[in-house]
């Protein structure tokens, strides 16, 4: 029976090369009719034989191009025959009511770099080869349609080699926007520490023999700048760090290959599948024993953050540079976004960099690198940002019908999130709000991700905080009714909202600061939560910030304010090598300030508990990055230690999670000369064991089996691996993350979905 049937596929469908698989598949199949790139996503109308016709549409279910994901396939029969005489692909058309999906930045290819180094062929070491199987995508996207006119690839007319690629269906290149060449693509440049061009004749191979010789680089990317150093040379890496003002935080290195990683990191089979994705994100991963790289690439901490090579720039770096590992760390001042400009390179990095390789495609929007770690069998993210933005979160049934929102996110770690239909689509990591630069990039993400995935929000979200740069914004939009979410419940929601699970959970969020409802600053809480509401059911017991914000920097203050709490002034007279460390004259002022309480909020926070045990125990006293103390009292741990300090729990609604008892056993240790890594075990051991219990407790009264973990304190993975495995053993059905961070990068997923629901009240 001859019949006509017409399909949308929608997911991300376009630039991947599904209209060649289409046209192919169709031939194949026997059939006639067409195929067009639109705003809803591809198009296609298919005529032949009716079991012909099933046959195709069984094939685009199971088979597709590498990078498609589709997310719905849309059919309609008994559309009228039109005897087309052949399949065609049609011109892209735009319409009105956009859901295409755009594809993530991906790694270049195997058969690209077959083609790169191969000298008899024309794109031979040329570094921007890609197809549609893989290279740029998000970051060089204007508009959709996803069409060369719309991406920073216009400004490059193709070659009349490039252009029979680009126009041929049968071609690995059919439609690829970035597709180039030597004749006709972009092109390197190297330039000198102040921005002036170097007469080279190999940019590559002049950059490598600067490389070698211990100057630092920046090497523009598929989504910023990087500072490059050879990994194994003190010198090198000194330098970077020091003129970067990067005290201690480690730098993330690119080797060439598994076998390379394998030389210097300890890998599991998950780690290797997660580093050799098309994603291409760093992984942290343990140190090897004799790794050969310079002491400096990441002090004091056991793991290294490695990634593979994802350009062809990278590759040729290796190939021809034979380096074991490069640092490869944002290009950017401290707290400022990556640079994306080549001039703006030179102005920011000036004195930083002794040279800069840049080219001429411009990116139009900066994503950093995602990093990624594998804890308790499951690969959990840390940064989501280049390969996994823009692919969005499935959200729960029942919230397709829900007006779109745009959620502002945190101020540390931001990332923002927008709702349309059945998807949340969590930004790229946008930074931390604390300066207008961030600030302007994170209007800038807000406006482009709103119209490449043509969402007008009728919703806005934000947090309790009143002057979050982030808060602030959503403030201004005065054209949109704002909801605001409480943080710890937006982290709460937000492993909800990824799990598809709608609650009651007891949750548990655990993380350094956030505005409670009480004003104080909250950080570990025990909820009881769904999408929409929550109940405060217990938190850590109180204690001081002496000075604030300043007292997230230097946790010897927080220290001191958990003796003081515990002790009073007698804290100062105990024999602590922690106390005989400080500096007089600051130790008298902080506690000055916790007896006259100024400027000394409270806080529950689990965070500044960790900061209190690190350097009281002599770990770490003061943070030069975001959670070090915690990350460096995790590495010293005694693992075989099951030993745990005594707790209790205080009333109820909400329970009070006493601390005291655990600090003055601390203390008792510390005194007997117990060693740094049993305590750091035992401590772990007691926070697994207190929170395990208080949940089980509170099932006893709600018969809620369900808990959720989220918060920066769970990338302690010692800490999530534990609580988790205690919770099991328990019997409790345990929510974590795995598709947005645990950590504030994924607060505005939460806010999005909380909000979304919430705005039925309106």
């Amino acid at each position: 029976m001859h019949a006509r049937s017409a399909g949308t596929v929608r997911g991300i469908v376009q630039g991947v090369g599904f209209r060649p698989f289409i046209y192919k598949l169709a031939v194949r199949c026997g059939l006639t009719g067409f195929v067009t790139n639109t705003s809803q996503g591809v198009e296609l109308e298919v005529e032949g034989r009716a079991a012909d016709i099933d046959r195709f549409f069984a094939a685009v279910s199971d088979e597709g191009p590498p990078l498609a994901q589709i997310s719905s396939i849309e059919r309609s029969d008994d559309i009228p025959v039109q005897n087309d005489r052949e399949f065609s692909i049609r011109k892209s058309r735009a319409g009105e009511n956009r859901s295409t999906l755009v594809s993530p930045d991906v790694c270049v290819c195997e058969d690209c770099l077959r083609e790169m180094n191969d000298q008899g062929d024309r794109r031979f070491r040329y570094p921007f080869i890609n197809c549609t199987h893989c290279g740029p995508r998000y970051t060089i996207i204007r508009d959709i349609p996803y069409d060369r006119p719309l991406t920073t690839m216009d400004p490059f007319k193709m070659c009349p080699a490039c252009l029979a690629e680009y126009e041929d269906p049968g071609n690995r290149r059919f439609h690829a926007q970035p597709n180039a060449c030597w004749e006709c693509g972009p092109r390197l440049e190297l330039r000198d520490g102040d921005g002036r061009p170097i007469a080279c004749e190999d940019p590559v191979g002049e950059t490598i023999r600067r490389l070698k010789e211990g100057g630092v680089v920046a090497v523009k990317g598929l989504g910023g700048f990087h500072l490059a150093a050879d990994a194994q040379n003190p010198g090198a890496v000194a330098r970077l760090r020091g003129r970067k003002h990067r005290e201690e935080k480690p730098l993330a290195v690119m080797v060439r290959d598994v076998d390379a990683a394998r030389s210097i990191a300890v890998l599991s089979r998950d780690e290797i599948e997660a580093l050799s994705s098309r994603r291409r994100p760093i992984v942290i991963v343990k140190k090897q024993e004799g790794h050969g790289l310079a002491p400096d690439v990441a002090p004091r901490n056991h793991n290294f953050g490695v990634m593979l090579p994802y350009t062809p720039l990278h590759y040729l770096l290796f190939m021809e540079g034979g380096f074991k590992a490069l640092v490869m760390t944002s290009g950017n001042l401290s707290e400022e976004p990556i640079t994306i400009d080549n001039e703006d390179a030179v102005s920011r990095l000036r004195g930083i960099a002794d040279a800069f390789l840049v080219n001429d495609r411009e990116i139009h929007l900066r994503s950093d690198d995602s990093i990624v770690r594998v804890v308790d069998g499951t690969l959990r993210h840390i940064r989501r940002s280049r390969g996994f933005v823009p692919v969005p979160v499935q959200l729960p049934e029942g919230l397709s019908g829900l007006p779109p929102v745009l959620a502002v996110g945190a101020e540390l770690k931001n990332t923002l999130c927008l709702t349309k239909g059945s998807y949340a689509f969590p930004s790229q990591h946008v930074g931390d709000m604390e300066n207008l630069e961030t600030l302007e990039f994170f209007r800038l993400t807000a406006a482009h991700l709103e119209r490449i995935l043509e969402i007008k929000p009728e919703v806005l979200a934000a947090d309790l905080h009143p002057d979050y740069l982030s808060t602030r914004y959503a403030l201004e939009r005065t054209e949109l009714p704002l909801i605001r979410v409480q943080h710890h419940h937006a982290h709460i929601v937000s492993v909800l909202a990824e799990n598809g699970f709608p609650g009651p959970v007891i949750g548990l969020a655990l993380d350094g600061t956030g505005l409670g409802e009480d004003r104080t600053i909250w950080g570990g809480e025990v909820l009881t939560a769904d999408l929409t509401s929550y109940e405060r059911v217990g938190h850590l017991q109180q204690a001081l910030l002496p000075g604030g914000d300043a007292a997230a920097r230097n946790p010897r203050r927080m220290a001191l304010s958990y003796l003081f709490r515990s002790y009073g002034r007698d804290a100062l007279d105990l024999p602590l090598p922690f106390l005989r460390g400080l500096d007089p004259t600051e130790a008298r002022l902080v506690t000055r300030i916790l007896e006259r309480r100024v400027h000394s909020p409270w806080t529950s926070s689990c965070g500044r508990l960790f900061d209190a045990v690190s350097a009281l125990a002599g770990v770490c006293g003061k943070n030069s990055y975001e959670g070090q103390a915690a990350v460096e009292l995790e590495m010293i741990q005694d693992e075989p230690d099951k030993g745990f300090y005594p707790w209790s729990v205080q009333g109820r609604n909400p329970r009070i999670l006493e601390t005291g008892a655990l600090i003055r056993a601390i203390v008792e240790d510390l005194l007997r000369g117990v060693s740094q890594g049993v305590i750091s075990r035992r401590f772990h051991n007691t926070l697994i064991e207190l929170f395990s219990s208080v949940c089980y407790e509170i099932r006893q009264e709600t018969r809620i089996n369900e808990v959720a973990l989220s918060g920066g304190v769970f990338q302690n993975a010692s800490l999530l691996a534990g609580l988790s495995r205690s919770l099991r053993e328990r019997g409790f059905r345990v929510f974590t993350h795995s598709r947005v961070p645990t950590n504030d990068g994924g607060v505005s997923l939460g806010q999005a979905v909380c909000a979304a629901l919430r705005s039925r009240e309106l």
